[in-house]
C-alpha cells in the first residue's frame, strides 16, 4: 500500500469566493502559486501613454501581502477588533483588491486557517518522508518532532484561526486531515512489524492530542524547545504503542 499524501483541500470550503476561485491546496508561504494573474480592480487599464505606469506586482504577489497583512493585524489585535480598511492600509492596497479575492474577514479567515493547517501537513510530510517507508519508529519520531516544530513555529496564527475566532466546526475538517496523516504512518509501521494495533484511528487520536496538550503546556510555561520536547515525548508514545523506544 503507498504511503498517503494528505491535503485539506478536500475539507475546506472555496477559498476566494469573488470572482477569483481557488481550491487547491495552499502552501506554507501562503502564495497561490497556480492562481492565474487576475487585475487589482481598482488599478488604470494598461496603455502606451506617458501617464501609464506598469503593473509590478502579480496578483498571487498582491494576495499574499493581503493575507501576510491579515495574520499580522489578526495575531496584533485580534480578528474582531481588525478592520478591513486596516488589512488593507497594511497591505497598501485598495479595498476593492481585499474583496476581489475575499467576500469578508472570516473568507480571509478561513484562508490563513487553510495555510496553517496545509503548512503543517506539509511540513510533517517531508519529515515523516526522510525516513525509510518500513521504520515505523523513525517516522513516528520524525512526526512528533516535526509537529512540535511546526506548532511552535506558527502558535501565534495556531491560535487566533482555531481559538480565538468563531470555528463552527470545532476544526473538524483540519484535524480530519492531520489525524489521517498519522494513522496512515501507525498503519505503516504495523505492516512493518513496528507494533500491533487494534485500532489505528484511536491511537492516532490519543497520539496526536498528547501532542498537542504537551505543546500548548510549553508555550504556556514559555519553554519553546522543540527538541528539548520531541524526544521524551516520542519515547512515550512509543512504549505506549508497544514499540523499541530506540
Amino acid at each position: 500500500m503507498k504511503n498517503r499524501i494528505v491535503s485539506i483541500s478536500r475539507f475546506r470550503p472555496l477559498i476566494g469566493r469573488g470572482r477569483v476561485l481557488y481550491t487547491g491546496a495552499l502552501p506554507l508561504n501562503g502564495r497561490f502559486a497556480d492562481m492565474p494573474a487576475a487585475p487589482d480592480p481598482l488599478s488604470p487599464p494598461s496603455g502606451t501613454g506617458a501617464d501609464r505606469k506598469p503593473r509590478t506586482k502579480p496578483a498571487a504577489v498582491r494576495l499574499d501581502e493581503l493575507m501576510a497583512a491579515a495574520e499580522a493585524l489578526f495575531i496584533q489585535k485580534g480578528v474582531e477588533a481588525t478592520t478591513i480598511s486596516e488589512i488593507v492600509e497594511r497591505a497598501g492596497v485598495a479595498k476593492g483588491t481585499f474583496y476581489h479575492y475575499f467576500t469578508s474577514k472570516n473568507d480571509m479567515l478561513a484562508a490563513l486557517r487553510a495555510k496553517f493547517s496545509q503548512g503543517f501537513l506539509d511540513h510533517i510530510e517531508r519529515a515523516v518522508g526522510a525516513c525509510a517507508p518500513d521504520d515505523g519508529v523513525a517516522r513516528l519520531r520524525a512526526w512528533t518532532r516535526a509537529g512540535v516544530e511546526a506548532y511552535f513555529d506558527g502558535y501565534a496564527l495556531h491560535d487566533v484561526v482555531f481559538h480565538d475566532a468563531q470555528h463552527p466546526d470545532r476544526g473538524v475538517a483540519e484535524k480530519s486531515a492531520v489525524l489521517d496523516q498519522l494513522e496512515g504512518i501507525l498503519e505503516a509501521g504495523a505492516r512493518a512489524g513496528c507494533w500491533t494495533l487494534d485500532d489505528a484511528a484511536l491511537a492516532a487520536i490519543v497520539l496526536y492530542h498528547g501532542m498537542h496538550g504537551a505543546v500548548d503546556a510549553r508555550i504556556a510555561q514559555g519553554r519553546l524547545d522543540a527538541r528539548g520536547l520531541s524526544a521524551p515525548l516520542a519515547d512515550m508514545f512509543l512504549r505506549t504503542l508497544g514499540a523499541r523506544a530506540g
